[in-house]
């Protein structure tokens, strides 16, 4: 097993990573921004080491810099966490080249799944269903036009590289496709620096479904159920529950027993989450996420392991130790983003931390780095704390979740609090009745 680990990140997700290494004996090291001086990653670990200004292209996106400190540090190895450098293909290459173990997926998995197309393509090689598309990228107005016309109007012209929404533009009629690719491209070159796009059929009434996945180096795979993920706001999460209210078991074990057999067809280690559109009964892949995901505590609620800790073990060359048969999902859990944004317009909130009193009991869970007297900086993603919370079926957990949120007091910042109660009292939300479009439409009603 590792001795020391150095944590390539910041937030809450640092000091999720410190916890599990210290339970497991491990010593941690906290990198930090300038900002980030006073940090609550940087005031638990064991050793700290300031790795550049605010700015994380100089500071948690500056790979000499990281890879200096891990030296400095004499670190074993090195977890991305997400975000950031997690699914930098070169970044993983680049510490296993420097003696240290990446922990995570390897440079190979990270670069195949990486670029959209070639990850559907491996998909629809090892038996994955995957949304209609162009089969490639569009080089050109006359292909984009021919591929869209088979595939079938509304389309997604889509970017290559990246996610979040960028460089992706939705297509009603032939008319509008010239335009939109021409804009994805230039809006995929200033995120990403690939200009690349291929279309896709355009799912207007789809959910947002993962699957996640453990792989060690030895063949053994297991799935832990699905996440539902379809509350979603310009393209990002809000609020993640598990499992699906949308599927039965007889789905959830089939879409399950796909992923894994497609893991072990490609060899894949560590955690991993393949995600899909799921509409009138079927599933389409979409992409996969090489690394942890934000909303891995939802499935640790229902599965009882701690992927973290999971991750280090795969790591440092230990077998999973019990396969599909021993995987036990119990319960229902939802997990709620807590951003320091205005819960209307959604404009960032950075600033001072007032009073903080986290909501507690039975089956509540809360993953933040904020304390009171903390300052929120402007410089990074606005979430700043997650609220998990666990039922013994999804009503008792809807309603132990509107309880935590009514304790739950975070002063001096505009949060996503008020959002989420009033989330919790519409009974589409109620009823498990909603798509990755009603959020959107929800938001729209407030204007």
């Amino acid at each position: 097993m590792f001795e020391k680990v150095l944590i390539a990140n910041r937030g809450e997700i640092a000091v999720r990573i410190l916890r599990a290494c210290r339970e497991m004996g491990i010593r941690t090291v906290a990198i930090h921004s300038t900002s980030d001086v006073d940090a609550m990653h940087v005031r638990l670990a064991d050793e700290t080491i300031c790795v550049g200004p605010p700015p994380a292209q100089d500071s948690y996106l500056c790979v000499p810099a990281i890879l200096s400190a891990a030296t400095i540090s004499n670190a074993d190895a090195i977890h991305p966490g997400y975000g950031f450098l997690s699914e930098n293909a070169d970044f993983a290459a680049m510490a296993e080249e420097h003696g240290f173990a990446f922990i995570g997926p390897s440079p190979e998995h990270i670069r195949m799944m990486g670029d959209k197309i070639t990850a559907k393509k491996v998909a629809r090689e090892n038996g994955i269903p995957v949304v209609p598309d162009s089969g490639g990228t569009v080089k050109d107005e006359k292909s984009a036009l021919d591929a869209a016309e088979e595939i079938g109007y509304p389309v997604l012209v889509k970017a290559s590289a990246g996610g979040g929404g960028r460089g992706m533009k939705l297509v009603a009629t032939p008319d509008e496709l010239p335009e939109a690719v021409q804009t994805a491209k230039s809006e995929a070159l200033t995120a990403f620096g690939d200009n690349k796009v291929y279309i896709e059929k355009y799912l207007g009434r789809a959910r947002h479904v993962e699957v996640q996945v453990l792989a060690d180096f030895y063949g053994g795979v297991v799935h832990l159920g699905e996440r539902d993920c379809s509350l979603q706001r310009r393209h990002q999460k809000l609020l993640e529950e598990a499992p699906s209210p949308a599927l039965n078991d007889d789905q959830r074990h089939e879409i399950g027993g796909i992923v894994v057999a497609a893991m072990e067809k490609i060899a894949y280690r560590s955690v991993g989450t393949v995600e899909f559109l799921y509409e009138d009964g079927a599933f389409y892949f979409i992409e996969m996420n090489t690394r942890l995901q934000v909303e891995h505590p939802v499935t640790e609620m229902i599965c009882g392991l701690d992927l973290v800790r999971e991750m280090v073990r795969i790591a440092a060359g230990a077998p999973l130790g019990y396969g599909q048969e021993d995987i036990r999902l119990s319960g229902h859990a939802i997990e709620c983003r807590i951003n320091a944004e205005n819960p209307v317009t959604f404009i960032p909130s950075p600033g001072r931390v007032g009073d903080y009193h986290a909501p507690g009991g039975l089956g509540v869970r809360v993953d933040s780095a904020i304390y009171s007297g903390y300052n929120v900086p402007p410089h990074y993603d606005s979430m700043i704390a997650k609220l998990i919370v666990h039922g013994a079926n999804r009503n008792e957990c809807l309603m132990r979740l509107r309880r935590a949120l009514d304790e739950y007091v975070i002063d001096g910042l505009e949060t996503t609090i008020p959002l989420h109660r009033r989330l919790l009292a519409d009974p589409a939300i109620i009823n498990g009745d909603y798509d990755t479009h009603w959020l959107e439409e929800f938001v729209s009603s407030d204007d």
